[in-house]
């Protein structure tokens, strides 16, 4: 999968991993008017440095001008922009579910399915565990919400390139 649709892009970043990095970033994002579509931050596999993943809406040329921008803040190390490279992408969901002893079992044929997961289960609901791209994720959500979903968190979306990385 190249790119989540045509107006979705994926930036990565590689960070320091300081306090008010991520609040510099995302000033820069809101001066200059980009729309982040979702953001993922965790540390990466260098000492001190943290690896961000941005999925932005626009063309070439908006994810161009981000990318540039992202580039002069000193805390930014690498930006990349994988959005027509070959990826694994992926996003996590938690999903809580209104179940009863009626619906308990419709709702876990759904689950096993999409191979996801229950994490947790009471007498008036399950979590749900759901990792997969974003359509697999809003296909789930979609069908459990005839249940009545009353709480859902989804992480944004974490990108790589697939086989053997630059530099």
């Amino acid at each position: 999968m190249t790119m989540l649709n045509n107006q979705k892009r994926i930036i990565t970043a590689l960070v320091e991993d300081k306090p008010g990095v991520l609040n510099r970033i995302s000033s820069m994002f809101r001066r200059r008017g980009f729309n982040i579509y979702s953001l993922a931050v965790g540390r990466s596999e260098l000492p001190d440095l943290s690896r961000m993943t941005f999925v932005v809406d626009g063309n070439d040329a908006i994810v161009e001008q981000v990318a540039k921008h992202l580039n002069k803040l000193i805390d930014v190390i690498k930006v990349s922009d994988i959005s027509d490279e070959k990826v694994v992408n992926r996003e996590l969901a938690l999903i809580r579910v209104n179940a009863n002893t009626v619906n308990r079992s419709e709702i876990i044929q759904i689950v096993n399915i999409f191979r996801a997961k229950i994490i947790d289960v009471d007498s008036s609901s399950i979590i749900i565990e759901v990792t997969g791209d974003e359509n697999k994720i809003d296909s789930l959500q979609k069908l459990l919400s005839n249940f009545g979903i009353t709480e859902i968190m989804r992480t944004g979306t974490i990108a790589m390139t697939r086989g053997v990385p630059e530099g």
